[in-house]
């Protein structure tokens, strides 16, 4: 989990990146429905004017949240990736990011599992960038799984990801380590599985 530390304030964010980092923090912290405008608003240290000048409804600020999860969750698997010097590396890297995201104690579960749960029509926009987002975190997966060999690249992308899933949920309701345990032996079966083949 990449933390951002807060800007001088001499470099403070423009209003519209202050809201979405308020809203980001709220709607994560609390639901998405939860939180109102004027809660955002004051978090945010905005008018309302400003609010409804860069989003004009909550609706279109909170697909730009989900959207901005879904591009943070891009770089920090890049950033995996670039980092690891194996495949085997790099989805071990993306297993102990997920435990330590289940460790920290401002987590609160999956966001885009979070946000599916509030939104429940298949084609609301909200839902449509979390299945967007699911089907590139497996096919981004299958590619790395691919490359190391696994005969079945794209069923062990679905296990992973389906684990990582099961493993944040039961983080935030249950207990954390045995989720976390789970998470890393269901991982360690797939990377057994591509090894067979190597």
């Amino acid at each position: 989990m990449i933390i951002v530390e807060d800007p001088p304030v001499a470099q403070r964010a423009p209003a519209s990146s202050r809201i979405l980092a308020g809203a980001n923090e709220l709607f994560y912290e609390f639901g998405i429905h939860n939180v109102g405008v004027d809660r955002i608003i004051g978090a945010s240290a905005v008018t309302k004017a400003t609010f409804y000048k860069h989003y004009r409804a909550k609706d279109n600020l909170i697909v730009e949240y989900i959207t901005a999860r879904h591009e943070l969750v891009r770089r920090e698997l890049a950033g995996i990736i670039a980092s690891s010097n194996t495949v085997e590396d790099a989805l071990n890297q993306f297993v102990a990011a997920a435990v330590a995201e289940i460790a920290n104690p401002s987590f609160r579960g999956c966001p885009f599992i979070n946000a599916a749960a509030e939104f429940p029509e298949a084609d609301h926009p909200v839902r449509r960038v979390v299945t967007a987002h699911r089907e590139w975190y497996v096919d981004a997966l299958a590619d790395l799984l691919k490359e190391m060999g696994h005969p079945v690249p794209g069923d062990a992308a679905d296990e992973l990801l389906l684990a990582r899933d099961g493993a944040l949920a039961g983080g935030y309701a249950g207990d954390p380590v045995a989720a976390s345990a789970a998470l890393r032996r269901v991982a360690g079966r797939v990377l057994a599985d591509a090894k067979k083949v190597a």
